[in-house]
């Protein structure tokens, strides 16, 4: 059985924990309680050292402890910094210190995102009296280097690593034990819906939380599109909208449903071949071939589209869409055991900004629904 364990903003929560209680009681804690929110459940997260800087500024530091996720940050160093009042505006002030990315797309805004901003208020305040202020620095030593290792800067996050993620508890994607762990997220919103929406990751499940569709319907696969499409389908579910990144979700197009990239790729294959059928000229399919990433092709064709008045971003794209649409339905169909309709597939894929790219048909009929 594989272990799980918490995800980055609960240790940036910990020394923040451990570090203003050492300023407000001068004492040091071996373990912080951490309250995760999403789930209700409390966390105690050891905390390696911590130390008074000055009268008013305390610094913790713990580790990174993911389970046996195949994470990069493990055993990572996380320090929080806490000081009285600072740059306060309000009661807590969160700031992103050496090793926490700058959101270039949002203003450089530290990646500091939702659950994290949640999780450090909601704890630390219960710690505070009326009218005290503090300012909270995350700093990740390692995250500039680790960084370069990530898919981030595809989503406009450089410098560093995000405090990203909806939830406290950081399973193992990659292993059959949480794939049962995600069917059985399925089969509880199964029950409950007829339209569900499939993510990969937690930017498709951040942005869908954006665009107003309900959270209860969204489940997350991660590579696993395969067995939760056919599961869906057992379980009589009528509609699935896949929202994921195009570098992600265009496999499908490929008719590639586990989409981990140490199975499969094929990204350059299916966009060069559609580029080729929409009828790109031979110089720029090779350019969309030997572009280093998804990301690189896109950005590609947009200049291209730029700079000839023409279309071929919405031309490719869309007919990428389509066929996810029908490979999608061709592989539930080869797995199905209904005699009436199978589960109907739409599809949307999304850029580094976030920013839609392309809804298929079926995807926009479907968004009509569930916002």
């Amino acid at each position: 059985m594989s272990r799980s364990g918490y995800t980055l903003p609960v240790f940036a929560c910990a020394a923040a924990v451990a570090a203003l209680h050492w300023l407000r009681d001068r004492q040091p804690l071996t373990l912080a309680s951490v309250d995760l929110i999403e789930p209700a459940q409390i966390a105690e997260i050891p905390i390696e050292q911590v130390a008074g800087l000055s009268e008013n500024t305390a610094l913790a530091i713990v580790r990174s402890d993911p389970g046996d996720n195949l994470d990069l940050t493990k055993n990572t160093p996380i320090w929080t910094l806490v000081e009285w009042g600072g740059e306060a505006q309000e009661a807590i002030t969160i700031k992103g210190g050496e090793g926490i990315g700058r959101q270039m797309n949002a203003g450089d805004k530290p990646a500091i995102y939702a659950y994290a901003q949640r999780l450090l208020k909601e704890n630390l305040q219960r710690m505070l009296a009326p009218g005290e202020k503090i300012t909270v620095t995350i700093i990740l030593p390692e995250g500039r280097s680790l960084a370069v290792r990530t898919s981030n800067s595809a989503f406009g996050v450089v410098e560093g690593l995000s405090l990203l993620g909806t939830t406290g508890i950081s399973q193992p994607l990659s292993t059959p034990d949480q794939l049962a762990v995600f069917r059985a997220e399925l089969q509880n919103k199964a029950s409950r819906f007829e339209s569900l929406v499939f993510c990969i990751g937690e930017n498709g499940l951040d942005l869908a939380r954006k665009l107003g569709i309900n959270h209860e319907q969204l489940v997350k696969t991660a590579n696993w599109l395969g067995p939760m499409l056919v599961e869906a389908d057992v379980l009589g579910v009528e509609e699935i909208l896949l929202f994921g990144y195009h570098g992600k979700l265009m496999k499908l197009a490929g008719g590639i449903f586990h989409t981990h990239h140490y199975l499969a790729d094929g990204r350059r294959e299916i966009l060069a071949t559609h580029c080729a059928i929409a009828g790109l000229k031979s110089p720029d399919i090779q350019a969309v071939f030997n572009s280093a990433t998804a990301e690189a092709a896109l950005k590609y064709l947009r200049l291209l589209d730029a700079s000839t008045g023409s279309d071929w971003v919405n031309q490719v794209y869309t007919a990428i869409a389509e066929t996810i649409d029908v490979r999608s339905q061709d592989y539930i169909q080869s797995h199905s055991e209904r005699r009436t309709a199978v589960t109907v597939c739409g599809s949307i894929l999304f850029d580094g900004d976030r920013k839609i790219i392309v809804k298929s048909k079926t995807a926009g009929l479907l968004m009509g629904k569930l916002c």
